[in-house]
């Protein structure tokens, strides 16, 4: 499960497919309507924000919208459409530590948007609206892979 921290504008249609499904299941997480994955690092920050379901679904919203701009068909009926402007901190580090992740994602499956990609300046890389950017370290709960 990767729930990215990156505005999901940068994600190819694979990946933006895979985030709304991983996203999806980790509201259920959330909803307490799974067996799996409750202890999923990826979800220690819903988990810790002070009403979890409103940040998933923020989160699921941002997502939903960027879909809608690309004519995908996601099913609005799976989430409550919230607005939720900065609520969760992540660090800088992180961001730019997935940045690099999906770029290696991209150079194998999608040259086109990897090279679009390249041309992003690291400090003006954009979140998922409910994050807000705060200067720090990859976050704890990272896997992070060489």
């Amino acid at each position: 499960m990767r729930l990215w921290s990156l505005h999901p504008k940068y994600l190819d249609s694979i990946g933006l497919v895979a985030l709304w499904r991983e996203s999806l299941l980790a509201k259920k997480v959330l909803e307490g309507k799974t067996k799996g994955y409750k202890d999923h690092p990826q979800l220690i920050r819903f988990k810790n924000y002070k009403d979890s379901l409103v940040a998933i679904n923020a989160y699921l919203y941002e997502i939903y919208k960027e879909g809608i701009r690309r004519n995908y068909k996601f099913d609005d009926k799976k989430i409550l459409q919230i607005e939720a402007k900065g609520i969760i901190s992540v660090s800088s580090e992180q961001i730019k530590y997935e940045f690099e992740h999906l770029l290696r994602k991209l150079r194998k499956r999608n040259k086109k948007k990897y090279r679009e990609l390249l041309k992003i300046k690291r400090n003006e890389i954009e979140v998922n609206p409910i994050f807000k950017i705060v200067t720090g370290d990859i976050e704890s709960w990272e896997k992070v892979k060489n």
